[in-house]
């Protein structure tokens, strides 16, 4: 739920009862909002038929150009209007926001459907209501005796309203079913062993409320562009958090009986064992999302203090694999990746720490190269996507079945190119090695800071410098950051271009200059970020580089010896971006190591 926005208005009206569009159209031509002839075009539009729709709903459909142009009036900029001229304030609802277990309490789903309003947060004091019909108040009196606290209204799209109450209510109907069916049994933790033999009855996976409280939680997740869920066991309860644009959020909050029992629900139908809680588990699920495309979801359990937490990742197909431009490459990076991923054999390395994005940099490289001409092969641990272009391979440890085991199997399966997934230890390094000087071309990741590291890292593991050079194609480096919000955002007329030439001595800022810095609106729920973008930087192996490998194998060296073969470091990347509007300097000192 956003913060509730102060509406203004040109004069309070009187107006009692429900909202007309007639009413509605006469007030923003008094308002000066639309002319004379658009409110007799809207009347005449509207009047050829009725309709049962909220009149906000209504007039949005007609798109009314208000005075002096721009964009049309659409359905929020109407509904902040409505909320300017009953002097209320306007609130987009954010279901992150909401506490949905106490909206229920706080009136039931008949009463709310009634009335079409909605509870949206319960504080100590008062209940914030949501309403698309502000000069209606029969309600009011009745719900702050029931709650025993004010109510404060707010004006909200009455689309939303509808859609969120059928959400709201029917989930805490679904969670309430399923403790219900559970009674308030636990799994064991080191702080509740006391509690076991109080009630023999477990949740189970298969209820219908937890399979239908399942079903919402991905959903929603589909639905608020989640790469990562968490449900996380706690003392007194259990709390479900999304990660969006990097960055967590709190989702809700219930039993501990009823999360534990999703989590059964989840393990089984990722082919888990339900039974065993002891150890970590991995797993996978396919389903689709709302618009029927396949998503592919990685699940991993942990044992924790409080019980079993898991994490699913979400690969959605429409951000997994992307085109260069799209991942975030500049033009001189996307030239310089294409030349080296044409190359026949050698050994091309990704790095950067966990959740950077190498793995979409990888996915999308092997599905712009896999044609039906060349046999593309993967060793993983764990697969993170099904892909059907790649013959995949799942390292299985537990069966002596590493990556250096896999590399050696696949070198006897007639391949082209090979990704393995992480170069860990020297057997899996070597093995790399000896595929590239067979003749195959090879993909895989590092962690490391930056892209000349990667090089030092490969010595430290064990391979001399000689092999490096024989092998060694490439190394790219990559960062996430969080992009400013297109809608919101404002030209940042503080931010000086000597500042980012400073910090990026001795690289000056060239070509246009255009910084913008964050504002917050209902798109980006307030946040003034919008979406994720990469930062690389790409070293290319040349006949000086292998030199410096061979005399003076020093990062120092080697990184200045990268960067005047046409290496841009991450901090450049980043104020490159910062420079075009496309992010800010704060994310970029963030997640960009210092120049060195």
């Amino acid at each position: 739920m956003t913060a509730p926005v102060k509406s203004r208005t040109a004069a309070p009206s009187p107006y009692r009862g429900p909202v007309q569009w007639r009413q509605l159209v006469d007030w923003l031509n008094q308002d000066g909002v639309i002319s004379d002839d658009e409110a007799r075009r809207t009347v005449a539009r509207c009047s050829q038929a009725e309709s049962a729709q909220h009149p906000l709903v209504r007039l949005a459909a007609v798109a009314m150009e208000r005075v002096g142009g721009g964009k049309p009036l659409d359905i929020e900029t109407l509904t902040q209007y409505l909320a300017g001229r009953a002097q209320l304030d306007y609130l987009r609802i954010d279901p992150l926001k909401v506490d949905v277990g106490k909206v229920a309490d706080t009136m039931s789903a008949a009463y709310a459907e009634r009335h079409k309003v909605l509870p949206v947060q319960v504080t100590a004091t008062e209940v914030v209501v949501a309403t698309a019909e502000p000069f209606l108040t029969d309600w009011l009196d009745e719900v702050e005796r029931q709650a025993r606290r004010k109510v404060r209204r707010v004006v909200a799209n009455p689309q939303d309203i509808h859609r969120y109450t059928a959400e709201f209510f029917a989930l805490a109907k679904s969670v309430r079913a399923a403790q219900r069916a559970g009674g308030s049994a636990g799994a064991a933790s080191f702080e509740q062993l006391v509690e076991l033999g109080r009630s023999n009855k477990q949740l189970d996976a298969n209820d219908q409320g937890v399979v239908q409280v399942v079903d919402w939680l991905w959903t929603y997740a589909f639905d608020q562009r989640a790469s990562d869920i968490h449900l996380e066991p706690r003392r007194e309860q259990g709390v479900i958090r999304f990660r969006i644009d990097g960055v967590l959020h709190p989702v809700y909050q219930m039993p501990i009986g009823v999360l534990n029992a999703m989590t059964a629900r989840i393990k089984l139908l990722g082919r888990m064992d339900v039974v065993e809680r002891r150890r970590p588990q991995d797993g996978r699920i396919k389903t689709r999302n709302p618009r029927g495309d396949e998503v592919e979801m990685r699940l991993s359990t942990l044992p924790t203090a409080f019980g079993e937490k898991m994490v699913m990742r979400i690969f959605d197909p429409d951000t997994a694999v992307k085109d260069l431009d799209a991942l975030g490459f500049s033009q001189h990076d996307s030239q310089r990746w294409e030349q080296l991923v044409k190359r026949n054999h050698g050994i091309i390395l990704v790095t950067g720490p966990t959740g950077s994005g190498k793995t979409t940099t990888l996915y999308s490289t092997l599905k712009r190269v896999a044609t039906e001409e060349v046999n593309v092969s993967t060793v993983e641990d764990p697969i993170e996507m099904i892909e059907p272009a790649f013959n995949q391979t799942q390292v299985q440890t537990q069966l002596d079945f590493g990556f250096a085991e896999g590399l050696r199997a696949l070198m006897r399966q007639d391949p082209d190119i090979i990704m393995v997934g992480e170069i860990r230890d020297l057997a899996t390094a070597e093995m790399a090695v000896q595929a590239a000087l067979t003749g195959h071309l090879v993909f895989s990741t590092l962690h490391t800071n930056d892209a000349p590291s990667a090089v030092t890292r490969l010595m430290e593991l064990g391979i001399p410098g000689y092999l490096i050079n024989a092998t060694l194609l490439g190394v790219l480096a990559q960062r996430l950051v969080r992009t400013l919000c297109k809608q919101c955002r404002v030209k940042d007329d503080g931010l000086q271009r000597t500042a980012l030439d400073e910090l990026v001595k001795p690289w000056t800022i060239s070509g246009g200059y255009r910084p913008y810095k964050p504002v917050g609106c209902v798109d980006c729920r307030m946040t003034g970020f919008l979406g994720r973008m990469g930062l690389y930087e790409l070293l290319t192996v040349s006949e000086a580089f292998k030199d410096s490998v061979t005399q003076r194998p020093g990062i120092d060296v080697l990184r200045r010896q990268a960067v005047t073969d046409g290496m841009r470091p991450l901090r450049l990347a980043g104020a490159l971006r910062v420079a075009e509007g496309l992010t800010t300097l704060e994310e970029i000192l963030t997640a960009t190591p210092p120049l060195e």
